[in-house]
């Protein structure tokens, strides 16, 4: 994890779907430039009376899903918190909340890695100013990356059947 300072800023991403509160299952795949996350979208049924419990799972589960790609990543994280301890995440008292996608402006982990890479003889500032910092707040992982940009679509699950199609996507950024 990284430590933040006074400069950053949590900025909604209102154009991401909104992952399932319950059961988003996410699922990365990555290569070194580009991350693709699909997970399950909160669709609430119109009948559901709440007196029974419905079981979602990544291999089986046709709910609506998100499949978002993350381009010119430049780093990644994927884990803790889940949303019982996201007042421990660094940005939580910023307005970072569970079940959230978020822009991190001015960004102390972009500002981190620009630091680290100065000592490359052929270093380039400028490089660093194109990125972006993205957060996906799920039910029981954080997913945080830093790239240039993103799209997303949406599908069916079950997200097992969805890799395939996010592999593909990885590949595409190569080109």
């Amino acid at each position: 994890m990284y430590a933040i300072d006074e400069h950053d800023r949590v900025v909604p991403l209102d154009d991401l779907p909104q992952s399932s509160v319950g059961a988003p299952c996410p699922l990365v795949t990555q290569d070194e430039f580009t991350a693709v996350v699909a997970y399950y979208v909160e669709a609430p049924d119109p009948d559901w009376t709440g007196e029974t419990v419905r079981v979602v799972d990544p291999e089986s589960s046709a709910e609506p899903a998100a499949i978002v790609r993350f381009r010119g990543m430049c780093a990644a994280m994927f884990g803790p918190p889940n949303d019982e301890a996201f007042d421990g995440h660094p940005l939580a008292r910023r307005g970072l909340h569970p079940y959230s996608a978020a822009a991190i402006h001015d960004s102390s982990w972009i500002r981190i890695l620009e630091r680290m890479n100065s000592v490359h003889p052929h270093h380039r500032p400028e490089q660093y100013a194109q990125l972006r910092h993205f957060v996906l707040a799920f039910h029981d992982s954080t997913f945080e990356c830093v790239a240039t940009g993103y799209d997303f679509g949406l599908a069916s699950g079950p997200l097992d059947r969805l890799a395939g199609q996010m592999l593909a996507l990885v590949r595409e950024g190569i080109r």
